[in-house]
């Protein structure tokens, strides 16, 4: 069997895991920070990383061509890992045909098989309506999540274990963001949104996470964090841009239109491929762990926020997007004047958890920081410009943009 990989492909794995830890270190903490309404945010409980020390699956090749044959009557004929903080994934091909991704849950995550059967729900409905999300392959017993008990060095765990579809493509951060591509992106978002809104499942309710760190509804709750940044110039604006989410946003959301967010549509999680006119379409949507109850702007500010990062000209991103966006969900007046702050919130808790990141794995700084310096860069970019210059770019942009098509 195809176990050994290349010297390229070990670089290449190498690489991938190390941006990989980067956005799962932050992930972490978005878990981390979910609890009973009674924790706060600044507490030690909810600003330490969700998994157990020892929750992480670690299964060998041999238990996995074992699993996979046991659960889905499958003979894999190459097996490689794909990197993963928490979890552990693993790229499968079979002598039957057909590509996998095996996904192992971390035992933690593994306790709470409502929230995963939603999210598996979620992505086969998106599948169902055209969309490139994966979906998950019933086992024998015809159940599409199987509960798996290993001892992987600590003792007896139970991990919760799925064979979803391989989507090709490569990630949308290795590509060039060209206006058209920006534009698929901002429709994608959209597109995605309004087929999530209209799901029906007995457990939706799971989604509203009130006490999610990345929600943009809890931007307020890095103010009792912000000692973290204490000296650096960077922390009065973020205190600014706080401010103005206070000021200008919390007494708005009321007129937002509530959806389903997927939560984290950043430039790890979208894939592409070459099309033949030889630019990029969209060819998968990964990564559902993020999804809460939010609003349709939440999600393209979000969008806007992670194409920026992958851009020379950062200001330049946000036109195409929102013209994409509005191609299928025109904003309201509302929330047209809260985007810009919005955009803002996102750098500014991508920031502050970065930095506790770094506060709480050292080792991983040099992989952290690289992330954080260029939003830095980014967000001050955005505050020195200010609302009305950025959303005259933005919004003038999308406009001529549109009337291109």
């Amino acid at each position: 069997m195809m176990w050994i990989l290349s010297f390229s492909s070990v670089v290449n794995l190498i690489w991938r895991a190390q941006v990989d830890v980067l956005r799962q270190l932050l992930r972490v903490f978005i878990r981390g920070a979910e609890g009973p309404p009674e924790k706060e945010l600044s507490t030690p409980k909810t600003w330490t990383i969700m998994a157990a020390l020892h929750s992480k699956p670690n299964f060998s090749n041999a238990q996995v061509v074992e699993m996979v044959a046991r659960l889905f009557s499958l003979t894999p004929s190459e097996i490689r890992p794909f990197p993963s903080y928490d979890d552990q994934n693993f790229y499968v091909s079979c002598m039957e045909g057909g590509e996998y991704v095996l996904k192992i849950m971390n035992s933690e995550d593994s306790e709470n098989p409502s929230m995963i059967e939603v999210q598996t729900f979620a992505m086969s409905v998106l599948h169902r309506n055209g969309l490139p999300a994966q979906t998950a392959l019933p086992n024998a017993a015809g159940q599409l999540m199987s509960l798996e008990e290993m001892d992987c060095g600590h003792g007896v765990q139970k991990y919760m274990v799925r064979l979803l579809t391989y989507l090709p493509g490569t990630t949308i951060s290795k590509v060039p963001l060209t206006p058209q591509l920006l534009y698929e992106t901002g429709k994608m978002a959209a597109t995605m949104d309004q087929i999530l809104q209209k799901m029906v499942h007995p457990n939706l309710g799971l989604l509203d996470r009130e006490k999610f760190v990345w929600s943009l509804s809890n931007v307020p709750q890095l103010e009792a964090n912000l000692n973290i940044l204490e000296g650096d110039p960077l922390e009065e604006i973020v205190k600014s841009v706080i401010h103005q989410y206070k000021t200008s946003v919390m007494p708005k959301r009321s007129n937002f239109r509530k959806c389903i967010n997927h939560g984290d549509f950043n430039d790890l999680n979208v894939l592409v491929q070459l099309d033949e006119s030889g630019g990029h379409r969209i060819s998968g949507i990964l990564d559902f762990g993020d999804m809460n109850n939010g609003y349709y702007i939440y999600e393209l500010a979000i969008a806007i926020m992670y194409m920026m990062t992958e851009h020379p000209e950062p200001v330049e991103v946000g036109g195409p997007v929102l013209a994409g966006w509005e191609s299928v969900l025109p904003l309201n007046e509302t929330e047209k004047d809260c985007l810009y702050a919005l955009v803002l919130s996102r750098f500014c808790q991508s920031m502050v958890i970065a930095r506790h990141a770094v506060k709480k794995h050292p080792e991983n700084e040099e992989y952290l920081m690289i992330s954080s310096r260029r939003g830095v860069h980014i967000l001050r970019q955005l505050w020195e410009l200010g609302k009305e210059q950025v959303e005259k770019a933005w919004f003038q942009s999308a406009t001529q943009f549109s009337d291109r098509l």
